[in-house]
């Protein structure tokens, strides 16, 4: 008998002894070997489900089934108990005109958890008076599972939105309301629909994506067999560890060598490009100024660090904020999403000229996706990202235009920031081609 059939069948004891003021049931895992966490949330037939990987790799959670779901956040910490915690994440533009079939957030109070921190596994349940249901989910719980198969798959088509030359339109008219004074930056975005040859699931691509696309976060979020929304991202919205806030303003990209020299040429000129520095100064700017109502000392690094990723590199500075008693998780959404790294700046303005001329609704996309709890609470932000569904995968990614800002580079560097997904399927793709 396996540790982890021996954990469930210890949790299920628990539930059937438990009482009505208990909320949630722990059990430890001696030991995982060779465990694949991805592998195993594959198999299981309860949904939804989320997965979630810690930048620092330190934690890793599968979440599955609700007890409860929230259509907004605000709600959930009234049936919060100590050491619960509501997973799911807020889209960029759901439930507006221009999207009204994705919803404006989704979090859910899971009942069953599997969860690793550093080398401890443990198995636990939400119960919140409905012990039934949660018996009935860990009895369908799947405890052998076989690895999931590399991806192979062949691209039929690509369709870009915008297209190149619509995108070269966009560029200029942000840069021309730029020097009408309308807004200082705009964060304009693509869609890139691939259509596959064979279908591929969200975990296999989450798994690829785990394997080669390190310090980043991994999230899953899966509400049928059908519709899946997976990323690899290295940014960070926040982390709440009781009063203490960590945010970071990600903005300045440049591509990697292919050379050791040529790797650290680009990152000497990405440190002082003015464009990329300006760029990042936009973003701290407006963290800190959407920060200072809800905070009461603040501290921001002052020189900008390099962030190298697989296939990219970014600038990053990084802000410790000490909060002001009682802010919760929504006030911090409400603050800091969208950041001006993914939509712009001023704010208002910017959505405003991406609601009106993005040729696609974002969806979760540039969104966030995390958790709460009384404790603690972390969000990423949701870029590098990809909606699967069946053969199709719809791919994501977008570039700040500010003064200096040329469509034929932004377009190239969207191209860099989506191959972090897309080279997991092919590493010879000619992205600038649409079928």
């Amino acid at each position: 008998m396996s540790n982890l059939h021996q954990a469930i069948q210890a949790l299920i004891e628990k539930v059937e002894q438990s009482t009505t003021n208990q909320h949630r049931l722990s059990v430890n895992i001696d030991s995982l070997d060779e465990f694949g966490a991805i592998d195993w949330l594959e198999q299981q037939p309860i949904f939804p489900k989320f997965y979630w990987q810690s930048r620092d790799t330190r934690e890793e959670v599968i979440a599955l089934g609700s007890v409860r779901t929230f259509s907004e956040l605000a709600p959930a910490y009234t049936v919060l108990a100590k050491d619960q915690r509501i997973w799911g994440g807020r889209s960029f533009d759901g439930n507006t005109d221009k999207n009204r079939r994705c919803l404006s957030s989704f979090f859910f109070l899971p009942q069953v958890e599997l969860s690793r921190f550093d080398n401890q596994w443990s198995l636990s349940v939400n119960l919140n008076s409905e012990p039934h249901r949660v018996l009935s989910s860990l009895k369908k719980l799947k405890v052998e599972c076989s690895s999931l198969s590399p991806i192979v798959a062949n691209i039929a088509t690509i369709k870009h939105f915008p297209e190149k030359a619509q995108w070269t339109e966009l560029v200029d008219k942000v840069l021309l309301g730029i020097e009408n004074l309308q807004f200082d930056k705009v964060v304009l975005a693509r869609r890139s629909d691939i259509a596959l040859e064979q279908p591929v699931s969200a975990s296999q691509l989450l798994k690829a994506s785990y394997q080669k696309n390190h310090h980043s976060f991994h999230f899953l979020l899966a509400l049928s067999p059908s519709h899946a929304f997976v990323g690899s991202t290295p940014e960070c919205l926040y982390q709440r560890i009781g009063r203490e806030l960590h945010t970071e303003a990600l903005a300045g990209t440049i591509g990697r060598g292919e050379t050791a020299k040529q790797d650290m040429e680009l990152a000497n000129w990405l440190s002082k490009d003015s464009k990329n520095l300006n760029e990042n100064q936009f973003v701290v700017d407006d963290i800190i100024e959407r920060l200072k109502p809800l905070t009461q000392s603040m501290d921001t690094e002052m020189e900008t660090r390099l962030v190298r990723l697989r296939k990219v590199q970014h600038l990053k500075r990084n802000i410790r904020c000490e909060l002001k008693p009682m802010v919760r998780g929504v006030e911090l959404l409400d603050a800091l999403q969208p950041t001006a790294a993914v939509a712009g700046l001023p704010r208002k303005e910017a959505m405003e000229f991406i609601y009106e001329n993005e040729p696609f609704a974002r969806g979760w996309y540039a969104g966030s996706m995390g958790y709460v709890s009384h404790e603690k609470a972390e969000f990423c932000v949701a870029i590098r990202s990809a909606l699967v569904l069946n053969n199709q995968l719809q791919l994501f990614a977008g570039a700040g235009i500010v003064p200096g800002s040329e469509a034929e580079k932004e377009w190239q560097e969207i191209n860099k920031k989506m191959s972090t997904l897309l080279s997991l399927i092919s590493e010879n793709l000619p992205l600038n081609v649409a079928s």
